[in-house]
């Protein structure tokens, strides 16, 4: 497995996680917001490795996007849940062609 897949599913997951209702918002509001500083740093390092293995990375533009407007309650959570979907559906993508070489 290739380490953006890998990235993507841990990202994914997070995204995941932070797009639950209220535990992700009360997890981002107790610690100060610094989750959506670290899921921005996260996304763009998980971009980075994705551009260098030559792997789609627009859920890590996504997730970044998320990460810059996750504060706004209902905005934040709908975005959080799409770029956790697009994020899962590319590292299963990724998987895939992962193991197709």
């Amino acid at each position: 497995m290739k380490l953006s897949t890998l990235l993507k599913w841990l990202t994914g997951g997070c995204e995941a996680f932070l797009a639950i209702p209220i535990a992700g918002g009360a997890f981002i509001f107790s610690n100060a917001w610094l989750p959506l500083l670290f899921m921005f740093v996260f996304h763009l390092i998980t971009l980075v490795v994705s551009a260098k293995d030559k792997r789609p990375y627009v859920g890590s533009i996504l997730g970044m996007i998320t990460s810059a407007i996750g504060a706004i309650p209902f905005i934040g959570w709908v975005m959080h849940t799409v770029t956790a979907i697009v994020l899962l559906i590319n590292a299963g993508r990724s998987t895939s062609l992962d193991n197709k070489s």
